[in-house]
């Protein structure tokens, strides 16, 4: 890691993950059983926040309970039980830690909202303290036979702090910004964490001021990074902002955009980001146009049905913007449902994901999605997508189930029919041979299939993957193979 970073972060922790949960102020994405339980708890009335935006505060999630989760116990009395335990065991004050080892066959190029190590093999101790003002997590790891070229890593890593209803914070941390529960289109746990400084609401209660209480609870969370070296444009800066609003209940509303901009020959100074943050770019300003923006605008609709709940939700993305508007435009559509079989809880989803500008409502654009005329190692880092694991110029369509047993154990079933680079072409560039973009080269139609288990042992929690295609991927750096069969071991103490 760069000195750049560390003076980035303020000298704080940031880089490199591992597979465990952190235990943290707030839920990281990674955790389906969490988010199933968070969503339905939300859709059948009981939870009234907005939960598309991860990281998910614990202040939010146990503040927004509402009286009516005891008069439902059996439709969500496990998924209520479920965010109590964790909080007991994983956000109170104090001192508490994991460490996790795992090794896998091939890292899997396709990831959804569940996580998977970005490494063969590896391990990880991750140790957390949390005050009444203060949160520190130092996530020291080692990654063998990685992507990248950094074996030592510190991913998952942060300091934090409470102001008021505010947190702030620098590290590494994951995200995910939407609805979806393969994909997102704007931001994801899909890369590895970017170190960044950030800041969000602790507590998403709606305003108290009369006339703004329309916009019932509300989030807000941005942050300011840095990218790797080894890039077209070394150390550029990347700055993430979100909105969250929920004026009916069950209706979440999301406001999404990251700007790069900086980097190594490029101007940072503030005009620059002046011009970035309104919108002056798009070649408006030719060699100072400061930078390259995404933005996006996602719905999810929940809501009862009998004793489970249902969603219906969209994510659309654009590249550019026309009239204040986005342009060049992915979109993500999706349903999920809950379901309550042989006495275990299942979450089920349907979502397709087509992220070839314009392809889905108008004349297809090639080469635009995640990639760009100046940065062109494109909206990636250390190789991968930030947002969607099918990069651009994809279209693709995932039927996907999650079967909570009553004991704890997890099963995870998911299938995919993709068409990767749609349009055959690609312009990233790829400055590092010892980093592995995971850019399909060429058009490819693939299936994939991916299964998970986890279940106690040990005194610790065991989880067994695969992933499948039905062929080898060409991506710019290499073939990935057929299998991939993953296993990890996490203990706390």
């Amino acid at each position: 890691m760069t000195s750049k970073h560390w003076a980035l972060v303020g000298g704080a922790v940031a880089c490199l993950a591992s597979l465990s949960l952190s235990a943290a102020p707030w839920i990281e994405p990674g955790d389906a059983r969490a988010r199933f339980a968070a969503q339905k708890l939300s859709d059948r009335g009981h939870l009234d926040r907005t939960v598309s935006t991860w990281p998910l505060m614990w202040s939010t999630v146990f503040s927004g309970l509402q009286p009516s989760v005891s008069r439902d116990q059996p439709s969500v009395g496990s998924a209520a039980a479920y965010l109590r335990f964790e909080k007991e065991q994983q956000a109170e004050q104090g001192f508490r830690g994991e460490y996790s080892v795992y090794g896998s066959s091939e890292i899997p190029a396709i990831r959804g909202f569940e996580q998977n190590p970005l490494a063969k093999a590896g391990t990880a101790i991750n140790l957390q303290w949390q005050g009444e003002v203060w949160a520190l997590g130092l996530n020291p790891a080692y990654a063998h036979k990685l992507d990248d070229d950094e074996e030592l890593r510190l991913d998952g890593s942060y300091l934090a702090a409470a102001a008021g209803n505010w947190v702030f914070g620098a590290g590494a941390i994951d995200r995910w910004w939407g609805p979806g529960w393969q994909s997102s289109l704007i931001l994801s746990n899909n890369a590895r964490p970017l170190p960044a400084l950030w800041l969000n609401r602790n507590n998403s209660y709606p305003p108290e001021t009369d006339w703004l209480q329309w916009i019932g609870p509300w989030q807000f969370t941005a942050f300011a990074g840095q990218y790797e070296s080894d890039r077209a444009v070394p150390d550029a800066k990347l700055i993430g902002m979100r909105f969250t609003f929920r004026p009916v209940s069950g209706l979440d509303i999301g406001l999404s955009r990251a700007i790069m901009l900086g980097g190594e020959g490029r101007p940072e100074n503030a005009s620059t980001l002046w011009n970035a943050l309104i919108g002056r770019d798009n070649g408006q300003l030719e060699e100072n146009d400061p930078g390259n923006q995404l933005a996006s605008i996602d719905v999810r609709y929940g809501f009862a049905v009998g004793q489970q709940s249902m969603g219906i939700y969209a994510q659309m993305m654009g590249e550019d913007e026309a009239g204040a508007f986005p342009a060049r435009k992915s979109w993500l559509l999706g349903t999920d449902w809950t379901t309550q079989l042989f006495e275990a809880d299942q979450q089920w989803f349907m979502e397709y994901t087509n992220t070839l500008a314009d392809d889905f409502l108008g004349d297809a654009m090639p080469n635009i999605t995640y990639d760009h005329s100046r940065y062109r190692s494109g909206y990636r880092y250390y190789g991968r997508s930030m947002a969607a694991s099918f990069d651009g110029d994809a279209e693709a369509i995932t039927l996907g189930a999650f079967n909570f047993f009553d004991n704890g154990s997890s099963l995870i079933t998911k299938f995919t029919y993709a068409r990767l680079n749609k349009a055959g072409g690609f312009r990233t560039v790829v400055p590092n041979a010892d980093i592995f973009y995971t850019v399909p080269e060429v058009g490819q139609d693939v299936a994939i299939l991916d299964v998970g288990y986890g279940a106690r042992m040990l005194n610790g929690w065991l989880d067994l993957n695969l992933e499948a295609t039905d062929k080898k991927v060409q991506y710019l750096g290499g073939k990935k193979d057929r299998w991939s069969l993953g296993v990890a071991w996490t203990y706390r103490f």
